[in-house]
């Protein structure tokens, strides 16, 4: 089968691809003629699977998409601080929004997607003309519509994805023709390609079935396609950067004075949140995905690569397989510092980290901040064996607990046993859970009809919404808590709780960066973070100078080397009890908010994030900023390879250098 792809993407065709766990060793059918192909459900299969496959590339999901480039929030933070923070030729700068179209990894992610959108293009344009779509059996038919929803799934997941890294780039819906006269494209408006996907995902929901009804979450199906409209569809009545004003948007008041911060005017955000709450409301009255029925049970499934069948709570993971893709774990997750007896080859878990001012603002009842923040590394040690050590005034470099080697499955902790290199964990990205719909939902219920209203269709009010991802997080329900019982004040109110929650709930999962870009909030919550910092280290009784806290007891009532992170005194001065404790570790109360030696306050704060909020400098709990080169520009540069093999069709916008 003889394939051109488009030049705009350079060398295409020289894309690798790895396999992932539900697609290993599928013959290829690239040799094969067209009409093979498209006349035959098992080869046109391969050719989806193919798709699949190409998603666990390091630069695709397996790395970049779902860890790297999600950064940073104000939650959320690459580990480059100080002039790792400036370094435009690596993920420490550049997601410090320090960038330069220089950076190869940037040419990389696009060459990889574009090529993944290439092939989706072929398939999509296969099914449509297989005489299988039109005039097979019922059960071809069947299949045929379903492959083809999901390349149609598959390519709007893909270009919206690009959208939200990128801004406006060349949108292409065709296979490239062999005179190339197809290869060469401009950019192409964000809103009205977003305008299309909503289309193609329209066509492809009447195709897809749902999870559990012949596929798994390892396929997109029914309710992720629904789920990505209506995501689609609040981006796009969100605020933006534009390469230039849009007539009838409106203008942020922090804006830039030639690059703009725009939205759609009212009335379209109001069509749009409509449409966002059909689809959201489709997921919800079918009944097939539901929240696992605690925080920790959905963790530890994820960890031990577990799918759940009935009513799962992802609506789509992009599957990985174990030794063969799949960074979580490894890249970022509980840090395993060395060789260890207990679990082997050690981790790099580096990239991401996340705050103080994240842990604190948890309820101390809340059982989600002891699985997302980690304050401690494994690590072995001469005389004790494996052990779990405190972290030591990090305020910045708190690990991710979300993925653990000690929640992992045994097939892993074999092969990391064994292991003297790095090894992929096969735990797989998770592209929505229904914690995203209801959250979702909450948010369009509330700006048309406010915070108590409740859904003709499915009985269901903001505030339920909330209500019911909140208080899944403790022991006992929720309901008359001064955070639930504030969200159902006003509107304003309730959006603000939906910004907390989205916080405490998917913290590490790449989600929070997105959502606040589309509120316009993601320059304010990164200055509210080191503001919070500050303030929380100056009062002198946030933080302690030192934290106290025993291990958990074996059956003997002994002590293990197992942290009780139940036990830790985040909020309390226990020195005077110390001896009640089995051990302590200094705290981020050492911070000195005064001193002109205090890496922390002096160096690494100001570094945090300092190409997009801008240069900063710190006197007390004051912060002083310089105005950044552009502002709100989040968006990365399109690489300096690209464009030059564009034939003069693409340039760099927002200030960025071709």
């Amino acid at each position: 089968m003889k394939k051109i792809f488009p030049i705009i993407a350079l060398a295409l065709s020289a894309l690798g691809m790895t396999s992932c766990s539900d697609f290993l060793d599928q013959t290829s059918p690239s040799e094969l003629a067209d009409d093979a192909v498209w006349s035959s459900t098992y080869y046109t299969e391969l050719r989806v699977n193919r798709l699949y496959g190409q998603l666990t590339n390091d630069r695709s999901y397996s790395q970049d998409l779902s860890i790297v480039w999600c950064m940073n929030s104000d939650i959320e933070l690459v580990d480059g601080l100080g002039d790792n923070a400036l370094n435009t030729s690596s993920e420490r700068g550049a997601m410090n929004y320090n960038l330069d179209p220089g950076w190869a990894r940037i040419g990389d992610v696009w060459t990889m997607l574009y090529g993944i959108i290439e092939d989706a293009n072929l398939n999509i344009e296969g099914i449509r003309g297989s005489s299988l779509l039109t005039s097979g059996s019922e059960s071809q038919k069947t299949k045929m519509q379903r492959y083809l929803g999901e390349s149609l799934t598959l390519r709007a997941m893909i270009y919206f994805d690009l959208i939200r890294y990128f801004g406006d780039i060349p949108f292409k819906t065709e296979i490239s023709k062999s005179d190339l006269s197809n290869a060469y494209l401009g950019k192409t408006d964000r809103d009205v390609i977003m305008d299309a996907l909503i289309k193609d995902l329209e066509e492809a929901i009447n195709y897809l079935p749902w999870a559990g009804d012949d596929i798994s979450t390892e396929h997109v199906n029914k309710g992720y396609a629904h789920a990505l409209l209506a995501q689609i569809a609040m981006t796009k009545a969100g605020w933006a950067i534009r390469e230039t004003a849009k007539e009838g948007y409106e203008t942020a008041t922090y804006s830039d004075a030639v690059y703009p911060t725009q939205r759609p005017d009212a009335a379209t955000r109001t069509a749009l949140y409509e449409k966002a709450l059909t689809n959201l409301t489709a997921i919800i009255i079918s009944g097939k995905h539901d929240l696992a029925a605690d925080f920790e049970t959905l963790w530890d499934n994820q960890n031990k690569r577990k799918l759940v069948a009935t009513t799962p709570e992802n609506l789509f993971e992009i599957p990985m397989g174990l030794n063969v893709s799949g960074e979580l774990g490894y890249t970022v997750g509980v840090r395993m510092n060395g060789i260890t007896s207990k679990y082997g080859y050690g981790n790099s878990s580096g990239k991401m980290k996340v705050t103080a001012p994240l842990l604190y603002s948890y309820d101390p009842s809340d059982q989600r901040r002891d699985i997302t923040v980690a304050p401690f590394e494994i690590k072995e040690d001469d005389t004790k064996g494996t052990i779990e050590a405190m972290l030591e005034n990090a305020p910045f470099g708190l690990y991710v607990g979300k993925w653990d080697c000690r929640r992992m499955a045994n097939d892993w902790l074999q092969e990391n046993l064994k292991a003297s290199a790095k090894h992929m964990t096969g735990i797989n990205p998770i592209k929505a859970r229904y914690a995203n719909v209801l959250l979702w939902f909450a948010e369009v219920m509330n700006e048309l009809y406010g915070p108590t209203v409740a859904d003709a269709t499915c009985g269901m009010s903001a505030y339920d919404a909330l209500a019911k991802v909140h208080n899944r997080a403790f022991a006992t329900a929720q309901d008359a808590n001064a955070f639930l019982t504030a969200a159902k004040t006003d509107k304003d109110a309730m959006f603000k709780a939906i910004v907390d929650e989205n916080a405490w709930e998917f913290a590490g999962e790449g989600f929070r960066k997105f959502e606040l870009i589309r509120w316009n909030l993601l320059v304010d919550k990164i200055k509210e973070f080191k503001q919070t910092y500050l303030n929380q280290l100056a009062d002198g009784t946030t933080y302690q100078k030192n934290v106290y806290f025993n291990y958990i007891k074996d059956a003997n009532g002994n002590p293990t080397n197992r942290i009780d992170f139940s036990t830790i005194t985040w909020y309390t001065d226990a020195s005077a009890s110390a001896d009640s404790y089995d051990a302590s570790a200094k705290s981020f109360g050492n911070g000195s908010i005064t001193s002109e030696t205090d890496t922390q306050v002096r160096t690494n704060l100001p570094s945090i994030s300092n190409g997009l909020v801008g240069k900063s400098t710190v006197s007390g709990t004051t912060i002083t900023y310089e105005e950044p080169a552009v502002k709100n520009r989040y968006l990365i540069p399109i690489a300096s390879t690209t464009i030059s093999a564009s034939n003069g069709m693409i340039h760099n916008s927002y200030g960025y250098s071709d």
